[in-house]
């Protein structure tokens, strides 16, 4: 395999590192926090810039007010919540205040997906990417590890405008070279390969990544796609490369309604119609559990994708 690992660390710890870099580079970056510092990882912002940092409590809706306020005055807020309260919980406050008028507020989500494990379905958000890209001029960021998630961080608060970045709670292996560039709204080609293309984001990607290494012994070749940027989409990256297979396999952890899935179909379908499989939960509720067991269980792993693969070059 072209990308391996030594360690494995949490997406979370990479926007907590990635948002105390900002504390440093960055004057005009100031943080809030609705009652979960340790959970998002802000300890380090607040130690070197305890100043620029607003606890708000378990008052999400707040939260979004006042950094919609705060980025009035040229200020570039960073929310810190679980994905779940910063997206359902906040959805009319996030439209109207933010949304609406194009506020540069960065909605930073951890705890996003079926990973945040035990907790359960109340606290797992799988709709959350769908609610946030319908917003207009939303841009949405799903990053696959700990290096692209401090990465992206990093990035968003150069980029003027509203975003969604979301991340998650479990450790997951770092692959992406800590070097490498994050463009906002350019996917990455990881492999090439001739008889499959597999778009994937967030944790899918590693997924991914491994379900290719292994149809490759069975002789099947992958080309496999980091589409860390839901929106706005890397169209063109995706187009040249179905254009080559003709297949297309997206893989996310999410909801297929509304997800990455169906922003790629929706696409394809506007200018090049392709054959899609969809690696995703199907239209339910997660449950309590471990992260490796509801992957299986809900099939968004990477013998899902192996599967999926392998049916699209059967039909």
């Amino acid at each position: 395999m072209k990308y391996t690992y030594t360690e494995k660390k949490d997406t979370r710890s990479g926007f907590g590192a990635g948002l105390a870099e900002l504390a440093d580079k960055n004057p005009n970056v100031v943080a809030l926090c609705a009652d979960l510092i340790g959970s998002l990882k802000m300890e380090k912002f607040i130690e070197k810039a305890p100043e620029r940092f607003f606890q708000v409590g378990i008052a999400e809706a707040n939260m979004m007010g006042l950094a919609a306020g705060l980025s009035i005055t040229g200020k570039i807020p960073f929310t810190g919540t679980f994905a779940n309260f910063s997206t359902s919980r906040v959805y009319d406050q996030i439209r109207q205040s933010i949304a609406y008028s194009g506020k540069n507020v960065k909605i930073c989500a951890s705890h996003a997906g079926l990973t945040l494990g035990e907790d359960g379905a109340t606290h797992q958000v799988l709709e959350d990417i769908g609610m946030m890209k319908m917003l207009p001029g939303m841009t949405v960021i799903n990053p696959c590890d700990y290096n692209q998630t401090k990465a992206a961080t990093i990035a968003i608060a150069e980029h003027e405008g509203p975003v969604y970045l979301r991340f998650g709670r479990p450790t997951v292996p770092v692959f992406i070279p800590e070097d490498m560039p994050f463009e906002i709204g350019k996917g990455i080609m990881l492999q090439e390969g001739t008889d499959v293309t597999i778009v994937a984001t967030g944790h899918l990607v590693w997924e991914s990544l491994v379900a290719a290494d292994e149809l490759e012994k069975e002789g099947i070749s992958c080309e496999v796609i980091n589409i860390h940027t839901i929106k706005p989409l890397d169209e063109e990256i995706i187009l040249k490369s179905v254009e080559k297979t003709g297949k297309i396999v997206t893989a996310e952890e999410h909801n297929y309604l509304g997800g990455l899935g169906e922003s790629v179909a929706g696409m394809l379908a506007r200018r090049r119609p392709t054959r899609q499989e969809f690696v995703a939960v199907n239209d339910t509720f997660g449950e309590s559990a471990t992260p490796a067991e509801l992957m299986k269980k809900y099939k968004i792993d990477a013998a899902a994708v192996k599967e999926a693969v392998k049916r699209i070059l059967a039909n």
